[in-house]
């Protein structure tokens, strides 16, 4: 069964989104009467029936609802969107099926991609959402400065800040066990060129701990993705 995302389906009336609307009715040529699963990215999945396929406003009548709470602990990834966007993309799609929950592109002294479309970037993660069946979807923010973004002041209790510099750091693993009550988790990653000296010393003034992961040095989107591991699926370290 096709799933379908509508943040508002809960409080709108039964009605899809202009762009879910015609690929539910224009692409997959659906009808009344068909059953469709639509979820609001908020926790929710509706099993629904379609009672008017229109390409534009694709109306349906939700039969039974399912919700679920989101997973702790909850992983924040804030990076610095790689040069070459299609590896961005990557890492989105892919850190939405290891289940992020917040992504924040960040604007560092050495990155080397400068400005984010986001409105393509969400629609990257609504099609990994549906994909993997997941009833959350990550949130993504606008591009943001690094110097705003660390001094912004931030809910999670353990923030960590992954760096390629030969300054003292630690393992992000051994310090991931230590979060014994579940509490949210967020990783800073770098751009191509790492972080400045600069940055590394103002994340750390304001409470992040230096970080390594593995022996390897790894690109960004590879980093990203290994930081969601290490948070999401603690299992594979045990």
């Amino acid at each position: 069964m096709q799933i379908f995302y509508e943040p508002d389906i809960l409080t709108n009336g039964g009605v899809l989104n202009e762009e879910e609307s015609r690929h539910c009715v224009k692409v997959l040529r659906h009808k009344n009467g068909d059953q469709i699963h639509v979820i609001d990215g908020k926790g929710t999945r509706a099993f629904c029936t379609i009672t008017e396929a229109s390409p534009k406003a694709c109306k349906v009548k939700i039969a039974q609802k399912e919700s679920e709470e989101p997973a702790k602990p909850g992983c924040h990834i804030a990076i610095a969107p790689t040069k070459s966007i299609d590896r961005f993309e990557w890492f989105l799609e892919k850190s939405t099926e290891l289940g992020v929950d917040n992504i924040t592109p960040l604007l560092c002294h050495q990155s080397e991609r400068k400005q984010i479309k986001l409105p393509r970037l969400e629609r990257v993660l609504t099609a990994a959402t549906k994909q993997c069946l997941r009833f959350w979807r990550p949130s993504i923010s606008e591009l943001i400065d690094f110097q705003s973004f660390i001094g912004s002041g931030h809910p999670e209790k353990y923030k960590f800040i992954a760096h390629c510099a030969e300054n003292e750091r630690k393992e992000l693993l051994a310090e991931l066990k230590k979060n014994t009550g579940l509490e949210d988790i967020l990783i800073l990653i770098g751009p191509e060129g790492d972080f400045s000296p600069d940055e590394i010393e103002a994340a750390t003034k304001n409470g992040f701990i230096p970080v390594v992961m593995g022996k390897n040095r790894l690109r960004t989107e590879t980093a990203g993705i290994a930081a969601c591991i290490s948070v999401k699926m603690p299992e594979l370290y045990k």
